[in-house]
């Protein structure tokens, strides 16, 4: 496609992508848009795809013809821009369209992020300093495992890295969504909410990044650890877990999932390398 591209990479890692689509494109797809709505249209004396395409270009909205236009466009855009400037995005574009004018240039941007660099450090050290009391013998006491929190916060304490502010907004967006979810299934606004917690939606939103900056970092930080120590998950090991499902239901949606079961299984394996170290 003849598209302009521009990427600008933020001191947060956060990736802006800006794109340009030529009118003589949008014009093009927008014809193809129109004729697609022309062999579906079913109008009163005319058999389905046999009205005269001036009557239909008529009856149909200007504005959803502009975003069937974008739907067709914009992925493919995207994906260009992407491959052009050698970008490896892990999360789905945050897309914002600035321009739709007719007979102009289209543009819009995306926003993105790749896996930040982290730098280990001695992490080992500081989780062998965690582990040690799980190894000390104490006559008629049972050793006390190590917990999740203990190796996290090891982890967080002695790994430094930058966040994207892009992740941080998507999830601080999907935790909100399902506080929303949850007080609507408790049949409470998120006023009464609010009232009764003594939180304001700034408070409420700023607890929420300071969660999902802790939780993205040390995802961020297994993923790295899992690399280095080449990690892996076998196939066998996913089908097991799926067959271990209690219901149908929840084999059903294992089944589905299978490369997020497979992340959760290296996950898990990653914080057992580490409880053992």
């Amino acid at each position: 496609m003849d598209i302009k591209t521009e990427v600008k990479k933020e001191e947060d890692g956060t990736i802006d992508i800006t794109v340009v689509l030529p009118w003589s494109l949008v014009k093009k797809t927008r014809e193809e848009v129109i004729e697609e709505h022309v062999k579906d249209e079913t109008m009163p004396g005319f058999r389905k795809g046999k009205a005269p395409r001036k009557l239909v270009e008529e009856s149909l909205d200007k504005g959803h013809i502009k975003e069937d236009v974008l739907r067709k466009l914009l992925p493919q855009a995207y994906a260009q821009a992407v491959k052009e400037h050698k970008v490896t995005p892990i999360i789905s574009p945050k897309i914002h369209v600035s321009k739709l004018d007719d007979e102009k240039d289209w543009e819009f941007s995306a926003q993105t992020c790749e896996m930040p660099k982290i730098d280990l450090g001695n992490y080992k050290e500081e989780i062998k300093k965690v582990t040690a009391k799980a190894k000390i013998v104490v006559p008629g006491k049972e050793p006390q495992p190590v917990s999740f929190d203990e190796i996290a916060k090891a982890l967080l304490a002695s790994i430094k890295l930058t966040v994207p502010s892009v992740i941080l907004e998507q999830e601080v967006e999907k935790l909100l969504a399902q506080t929303l979810d949850e007080i609507k299934r408790l049949g409470l606004t998120l006023d009464q909410y609010l009232a009764s917690t003594g939180k304001t939606i700034e408070s409420l939103r700023e607890g929420y990044k300071t969660k999902a900056e802790g939780d993205v970092k040390l995802e961020f930080i297994l993923q790295q650890i899992a690399k280095d120590e080449s990690i892996t998950v076998e196939e066998k090991e996913i089908t097991e877990a799926v067959e271990s499902a209690k219901t149908p239901e929840e084999r059903k949606n294992l089944e589905q999932n299978r490369y997020l079961l497979a992340s959760i299984i290296r996950q898990q394996k990653t914080l057992d390398f580490l409880k053992n170290l």
